[in-house]
């Protein structure tokens, strides 16, 4: 019997995708402790990056924490909570928030697989952008929200929408198991 070695979330690198980031984020779950957004009002895709980038580092950070602290344990020390919260912070402030390897360019790209795939939608909310106080004919801030197909799509599909919007590249890149 083969077993896969693999997360079932985020893959090796990260704790949790972008693209169930994306859509717990769109239906107002406001995932690992990111800013809760109304469904039917969406958000703009700067913002989501934000929050993405935010929230990876909040999980990175408390990783990190609860592997220090472990070791504090083991090694016979007794850690408050008010030690475990300054062990937290440190970390987090450590957190580069570089590290994802997905720049905004890529994320931008990421957002335009999921619009291919029609589980997400321009709604008529939009926001003048700080950009427009210099460049008056910038475009506004548009705001995005789930589909009912995006939100109906099974959770394995959300993990890669890049094989989900072109099956016939999926396998060739796989590993082979024999």
């Amino acid at each position: 019997m083969v077993i896969r070695l693999a997360p079932t979330r985020g893959g090796f690198l990260r704790p949790f995708g972008c693209g169930w980031f994306i859509r717990e984020y769109l239906l107002g779950n406001g995932p690992e402790g990111s800013r809760k957004v109304d469904p039917k009002r969406g958000a703009p895709q700067a913002d989501i990056n934000f929050e993405y980038k935010e929230a990876l580092a909040r999980a990175t950070a408390r990783e990190r924490a609860e592997r220090i602290i472990s070791n504090m344990v083991v090694k016979g020390a007794d850690v408050t909570e008010e030690e475990a919260e300054k062990i937290y912070q440190r970390e987090l402030k450590r957190v580069s928030r570089k590290f994802t390897h997905m720049r905004y360019h890529s994320f931008l790209m990421y957002f335009g697989v999921l619009k291919r795939l029609e589980w997400v939608e321009v709604t008529k909310q939009t926001e003048a952008s700080t950009m427009q106080d210099n460049y008056p004919s910038a475009p506004e801030r548009t705001y995005y929200r789930l589909t009912k197909k995006g939100i109906d799509s099974e959770d394995e599909l959300w993990s890669n929408p890049l094989f989900t919007l072109y099956p016939d590249i999926g396998p060739s890149h796989m590993k082979k198991t024999e």
